[in-house]
């Protein structure tokens, strides 16, 4: 059934893009509707996620979609957030693959890294050749991570790196990982080989939440790199908070993706769907889900483009970004779970995406700050008080 024009833009804000950003969004568009949508069920089932689409990510030009030079694609910050919006509108995993490899492990080598590094690295992670992860939390160090306990400490001209991190994406299936450890210089970032040995990455399982994704326990046993291993220009948090900031913008337009393919999911079903006679499109109840679900869908994606502007002209603040985080994952949860039931009964098999996706949302409201951390973010920024401790 062809839906009304006002179900896939309310408010008109495709008006607000230029053609080359709805060009842009259109190619990712249907690549998902080519590659993922197909495949997502089974995928997530069998908890599998698919490595060979790195290459084809690579070729659509959103590994690093917001990096310039190096090969990369040099993207601005609005037609990253509509990569984003439409990965994720076809899985949370595919997004955060994207999000992992770009706005973490590449960014951290964009910003932070030498000129060696980055000519080293940055090509073949845009092509999607090589995968990167990003070790920052650990089993006791989530969201605090300046209680980290990974540490490393200088022997001669190298690095020997021991500790543990936990809920590391991609780190199974990564050829480097960035890790963060505590030095006496203080905390410093490091680029390591996964085959270096002392390297163990681990996949947890079982899972209920992005199971089309991979996170790992990774350890690391005296894990022995050279100098040139270290991002000379990382010091302090500041460092890798930099790259969550960058992963935190992708989520703002993802969530928004995610609560858009529900949404419409569940229009078309209540179109399509007969009870005692008639549509249950044409019922108040189901009309009322309908409208909550696309007034908050709207809202959500308004803020995710304005922030986009804001990232563009160099103004958007951490606050904002917080946000944008907060809202449009919590928002997008609710909207995800509502569509889950129109369908009723049939809502809960994998034969419709809603309660999948809200249930990778549970993953994507507690990663990159928690919503309570980015509760304690915005009361900092109206207060001037900080509640973190």
């Amino acid at each position: 059934m062809t839906l009304p024009s006002a179900a896939h833009d309310l408010l008109a804000l495709d008006s607000l893009l230029s053609d080359e950003e709805r060009a842009f969004r259109e190619e990712v568009r249907d690549w998902v509707d080519a590659r993922i949508r197909p495949n997502i069920a089974g995928w997530f089932a069998d908890g599998v996620f698919p490595t060979e689409i790195a290459p084809e990510l690579g070729r659509l030009g959103v590994l690093g979609a917001s990096l310039k030079g190096y090969g990369c694609p040099g993207r601005s910050a609005v037609e990253y957030g509509l990569a984003a919006f439409e990965l994720e509108a076809g899985d949370s995993g595919i997004r955060t693959f994207v999000s992992v490899q770009g706005s973490l492990a590449m960014s951290a080598i964009h910003k932070w890294g030498s000129e060696e590094q980055k000519q080293e690295w940055l090509p073949r992670m845009a092509a999607g050749e090589i995968i990167g992860c990003f070790g920052l939390t650990e089993p006791t160090a989530g969201s605090d991570p300046s209680s980290m306990a990974t540490h490393a400490r200088r022997d001669g001209d190298d690095w020997i790196i021991s500790g543990a991190k936990r809920w590391i994406g991609l780190a199974s299936v990564a050829q480097l990982a960035i890790i963060w450890a505590d030095t006496y210089e203080g905390i410093r970032g490091f680029i390591v080989p996964t085959s270096t040995p002392g390297f163990t990455a681990t996949p947890i399982e079982p899972k209920l939440s992005m199971r089309a994704s991979v996170q790992c326990d990774i350890e690391l046993d005296e894990v022995r790199v050279p100098a040139s291993a270290q991002l000379p220009e990382a010091r302090g948090l500041r460092a890798p908070f930099s790259c969550l900031n960058e992963a935190r913008y992708g989520i703002v337009w993802g969530a928004m993706g995610a609560a858009r393919d529900s949404f419409l999911a569940a229009l078309r079903y209540s179109q399509e769907r007969q009870q005692f006679g008639r549509p249950l499109a044409g019922y108040q109840l189901t009309q009322e889900k309908l409208a909550n679900m696309v007034v908050e869908l709207e809202k959500g994606t308004l803020l995710a483009l304005h922030l986009g502007r804001q990232k563009d002209a160099g103004l958007l603040t951490p606050e904002q970004i917080s946000l944008g985080k907060l809202s449009n994952v919590r928002e997008a949860i609710a909207i995800c779970r509502e569509a889950r039931t129109v369908f009723g009964g049939n809502g809960v098999t994998l034969d419709f995406s809603p309660l999948r996706h809200a249930n990778n949302l549970e993953s994507v409201r507690t990663y990159e700050g928690t919503d309570e951390v980015h509760t304690l973010i915005l009361g900092q920024a109206v207060t001037g008080l900080s509640a973190f401790r």
